[in-house]
């Protein structure tokens, strides 16, 4: 039995984190208004899919893995951190445009737009530590069955992030239209979004916590 502490705190890392900025927004956001908001849902599908990858692989033993090789782990958050970095550069370098800004992009076919929705979030550093460091510790060992607790409380997590990036696909293109009629919040929101995504590069590379075994 899952206890309502963790289904709780569970869901309000998800929330703080799904509302971050990072690269499953970034990608979301530009498909939706680039291609409209039939590709930003097939893209979350491939999302989804990611978020299960990183639930099933997590509680049969990822984390006993990088455990064991803690080097790997060290290897897996630097690259996160750097590729989080790259995305803060890219909002706040001169010439940035806003990932709200309407851009000329190539319309994809569903199964690469499904597809870059899947690697996306499986090489997003802030899935990877919230699956590997943060789920694991809402675990109980007196509430029963690990595994069971592990796959409820990934899923919790999974509910989350899902809900509020379907409302973020949704609501893209009012967003990108209100944003275009005031320029100097279209500038706000990208020097916002680019420090923030440059704090969590920092906060990630910088993070001494452990993965934790949840099976």
């Amino acid at each position: 039995m899952v206890e309502l502490s963790g289904v709780l705190g569970v869901a309000m890392i998800a929330l703080g984190m799904v509302l971050t900025p990072g690269p499953n927004m970034i990608y979301l956001v530009s498909r939706s208004i680039t291609q409209g908001r039939r590709a930003g849902v097939v893209s979350l599908g491939g999302v989804a899919v990611g978020f299960l990858v990183y639930l099933v692989a997590t509680n049969l033993g990822l984390s006993v893995v990088f455990l064991a090789v803690p080097e790997l782990y060290v290897a897996v958050k630097l690259a996160g951190a750097g590729y989080l970095a790259y995305l803060a550069w890219t909002a706040l370098r001169p010439g940035g445009v806003s990932v709200f800004a309407p851009k000329e992009m190539p319309h994809d076919s569903p199964r690469r737009l499904f597809t870059m929705g899947l690697m996306t979030n499986l090489l997003n550093p802030k899935i990877a530590i919230m699956y590997l460091s943060l789920i694991p510790q809402f675990i109980s060992l007196e509430a029963g069955n690990v595994l069971l607790q592990g796959f409820a409380l990934g899923s919790v997590q999974i509910v989350v992030a899902l809900t509020v990036n379907l409302g973020i696909v949704l609501a893209a293109g009012a967003i990108a239209v209100f944003l275009a009629r005031r320029p100097s919040w279209l500038r706000a929101q990208r020097y916002l979004m680019g420090t923030a995504l440059g704090l969590l590069a920092v906060s990630v590379a910088t993070d001494t916590t452990a993965p934790a075994t949840s099976g």
